[in-house]
């Protein structure tokens, strides 16, 4: 064992803090345990480089080594810039902020979010609700008010964490933390557990909650219920109910996922040659749209603003009708004659005609050729 912290380092008695701080860090890197590990020898230079590095990167510590003071011995503590003065001291910060390090105040556990479907009818989800769930819970535990505790008695700190919950290790120059193996994490013994819910501080429950439907919901629309979920242990915050809203189809209506609606609409085959006004079904009674004439088998005609409400209070969607012409299958003598007069009236016109001219113009066929 070197006799002098200077000499463990290699430094000189006038060297600066950053000179102290590069020679620890080359010395650390040559004879850490990992790199060494069938070196006893390493492994007590090791500690030796940490012991004089937490004793010389403090400046209080080094005036009172320099002066022969406490901190001449290699037990004082362990060290390095991981350790005193640098980056344990950090690490320590953060584990403090995260594992509550340092409080003797048990560590609080959320409770569990759960998650329940609701069914609606079609005109519950365009115009809103109110409608009542029933959710099977973990609750705070009425006998001992969510403490685990018998009553007449208290949890008392766990005497291995000290009410962290957390137990630390040091291995080289990290802390490795994981819960507790004595109080599993809570930082509390219950030395006399509850009769009723055994020491968990939890019972399971039945409750009903009512839930405000908005208006325009989609079928698998996420509803939160914030605090609804399962209660935290020994005396957590609980947890999120998610309601699922599911939708029954109208024969009507149908949702869109941009949060319109469309509906099929049947047209005459007059009705798609004139034109003209039909009559359509809307969220409040029926409305008159126009036909234009020559209108195509699919054609989409929109009526603005009186679809579902949109979220947040936006407005209101769309309605899309899409125009379907219908074609009767079975014609009367009356309709037949009708028909033949119409095809007499357009002269034979082939409606394909172009169509095919310019197909046998790519494939360089007549028409007609075999």
């Amino acid at each position: 064992m070197a006799e002098d912290f200077y000499q463990a380092l290699g430094v000189s008695k006038q060297a600066s803090p950053e000179e102290i701080k590069r020679a620890y860090r080359k010395l650390a890197r040559q004879f850490h345990p990992d790199r060494n590990p069938d070196d006893p020898k390493a492994e007590e230079r090791f500690k030796q480089i940490q012991q004089a590095y937490d004793t010389l990167s403090d400046p209080e510590k080094r005036k009172q080594y320099d002066a022969g003071g406490a901190f001449a011995g290699f037990g004082a503590g362990g060290g390095g810039p991981f350790s005193g003065g640098g980056f344990t001291s950090d690490l320590g910060d953060i584990f403090s902020s995260i594992f509550n390090r340092g409080s003797r105040e048990p560590p609080q556990v959320r409770g569990r979010d759960l998650e329940t479907e609701v069914r609606l009818s079609f005109d519950q989800a365009m115009n809103g609700a109110q409608v009542t769930v029933t959710v099977p819970k973990s609750e705070r535990c009425a006998t001992c008010g969510g403490s685990g505790a018998e009553p007449g008695s208290t949890p008392t700190i766990c005497p291995r964490c000290g009410g962290r919950g957390i137990d630390a290790q040091s291995q080289g120059f990290f802390s490795i933390s994981q819960p507790c193996p004595q109080c599993g994490g809570s930082g509390q013994v219950i030395e006399h557990p509850c009769p009723t819910c055994g020491g968990s501080g939890l019972t399971r429950q039945t409750k009903r909650y009512r839930v405000n439907v908005p208006a325009g919901v989609r079928d698998g629309t996420r509803i939160r219920l914030a605090g609804r979920g399962e209660a935290g242990p020994r005396g957590g915050p609980p947890g999120d109910l998610f309601v699922t809203t599911r939708v029954a189809p109208s024969p009507v209506f149908k949702q869109t996922a941009d949060g319109n609606l469309e509906v099929e609409v049947p047209i005459t085959i007059a009705e798609a040659v004139q034109g003209g006004t039909v009559e359509v079904p809307t969220l409040n009674g029926a409305k008159r749209i126009r036909v234009p004439a020559g209108t195509s088998h699919g054609t989409i005609q929109r009526l603005r603003g009186e679809g579902p409400p949109r979220a947040g209070g936006r407005g209101r969607g769309d309605i899309r009708y899409r125009l379907v012409i219908d074609v009767p299958r079975d014609l009367d003598r009356e309709q037949k004659q009708a028909v033949e007069q119409l095809a007499e009236a357009f002269n034979g016109r082939n409606p394909r005609e172009r169509l095919l001219r310019e197909a046998s113009a790519r494939t360089g066929k007549v028409e007609g050729e075999e």
